[in-house]
């Protein structure tokens, strides 16, 4: 059996000068994952990290990190849009000096097999982060055609959305859905491979994933509560993979930076008039991977990479991040 290919962390060079990480200041990585991200923080100044994870099998990644670098860094077990309450509730009571986020689901998540991210591996339809909840497998057998297209549409972008829907209604009549395999079968059989060779499961796949584990309300939480805990000057960095997360982002940025004039729904008068920006764009347009990160590592082709800076002036009561539209 081949072993799985090792988690490389996304233009981890770029999160680092985005963050700017200080001696004695402190890093919160929401979405800690293997590491990749804290390990360079922790590199590059004599500071603290914490990070925060909802996967369980992050934690013998963390403790690895703990034995090098001890002192240094803690792991809080959880969800990043909850990190406003899970670092005061664990001991960190003062305001951060940086955020990062690095959205999505992880290579070490979709290499094995078993956790049912993959359509590429057969394996239990699973794809829940958390290992509890409702499963991919539960949306496919239990949401009527109708919603099922929507959501597909939605947050998979996939165009052919009813024809999919359709055709898992008509397979699961005979038999529920289980594997990861199954259903990547039906979907190979209504829709056709793209130009550019992207498989015909990849964006109903993207879309169960995201519903599964609510990543898209998950991403708006975490944005908030960055605002809540970031010190002025503090840096927020965070990675998206997909249009529909870099969407959250960009109008997050762009509402709290005061550029969105008078769209935005949290913020209705972004000039004179109304609140004072809370973030400073600093990236102003997203950063994407070198050629030469692209070619080694396939999976940071479609990355970008925003950042920006804390300003003083107070979090807006009852803030929340733009919707995915």
């Amino acid at each position: 059996m081949t072993a799985p290919a090792p988690h490389i962390p996304v233009l981890l060079n770029e999160v680092v000068d985005g963050l700017q990480p200080r001696d004695g200041g402190i890093i919160v990585d929401g979405t800690f994952g293997a590491g990749g991200y804290t390990r360079a923080i922790l590199n590059a100044a004599d500071c603290r990290v914490v990070g925060i994870d909802r996967d369980p099998t992050a934690l013998r990644h963390a403790e690895a990190v703990t034995a090098d670098h001890p002192g240094r860094f803690s792991l809080i077990p959880g969800r990043f849009g909850e990190m406003a309450a899970l670092l005061p509730a664990n001991g960190f009571d003062g305001p951060v000096d940086g955020v990062v986020l690095d959205i999505g689901v992880s290579s070490m998540q979709i290499d094995e097999a078993e956790r049912g991210f993959s359509f590429a591996k057969d394996g239990p339809l699973d794809m829940r982060m958390e290992k509890s909840g409702r499963t991919a497998a539960d949306v496919v057998n239990e949401e009527e055609e109708g919603p099922l297209a929507d959501l597909i549409y939605l947050y998979g972008e996939e165009r052919h959305s009813r024809r999919v829907a359709r055709a898992i209604v008509q397979a699961r009549q005979e038999k529920p859905f289980t594997r990861t395999a199954e259903l990547a079968d039906v979907i190979r059989r209504v829709v056709r491979k793209s130009k550019d060779g992207i498989d015909p499961a990849t964006r109903t796949f993207q879309a169960l994933r995201i519903v599964v584990n609510d990543e898209l309300g998950e991403l708006e939480r975490g944005l908030d509560a960055a605002e809540r805990l970031l010190k002025p000057g503090g840096r927020l960095a965070v990675v998206t993979f997909h249009s529909l997360e870099d969407r959250v982002v960009k109008r997050f940025i762009r509402e709290r930076s005061g550029r969105a004039g008078g769209v935005s729904r949290h913020l209705p008068d972004a000039g004179a008039s109304g609140p004072a920006p809370t973030f400073k764009d600093i990236s102003r347009k997203a950063v994407g991977p070198s050629a030469e990160e692209a070619r080694a590592n396939p999976r940071a082709r479609s990355a970008k990479l925003r950042v920006a800076e804390r300003t003083e002036a107070p979090a807006p009561f009852g803030s929340g991040a733009g919707g995915a539209s």
